[in-house]
């Protein structure tokens, strides 16, 4: 359970990323709002899951997790490139998160 738990956090970690953006440091009521809840959600999750998982394994994958989906979302919803590099350093990352959980 505390593997799901933690994609939870990590999917939570996405939403606040991009809801960083949207509430445009913070200058904009209920994108600030959406955003301020997601980071406490997605800390509370991380911490719930780290109860029972090892914390460097937990803290790498909710990043992982975070970071792969914020840059495809980025791409998608804000135009930003989409190169080879890019996709293949993504690819790097999923390959970290899985060799992590697959160690642990």
């Amino acid at each position: 359970m505390s593997w799901v738990i933690l994609v939870i956090a990590g999917l939570f970690e996405i939403v606040w990323a991009i809801g960083l953006k949207y509430s445009e440091g913070f200058t904009r009521l209920w994108p600030s709002v959406g955003t301020i809840v997601a980071m406490l959600i997605s800390i509370g999750l991380l911490g719930m899951a780290m109860k029972s998982l090892p914390v460097g394994t937990a803290y790498a994958i909710w990043v992982g997790v975070g970071m792969v989906g914020t840059a495809i979302l980025g791409m998608i919803l804000f135009n930003e490139a989409v190169t080879l590099i890019r996709l293949a350093s993504l690819l790097l990352i999923v390959i970290g998160i899985v060799g992590l959980k697959l160690s642990s």
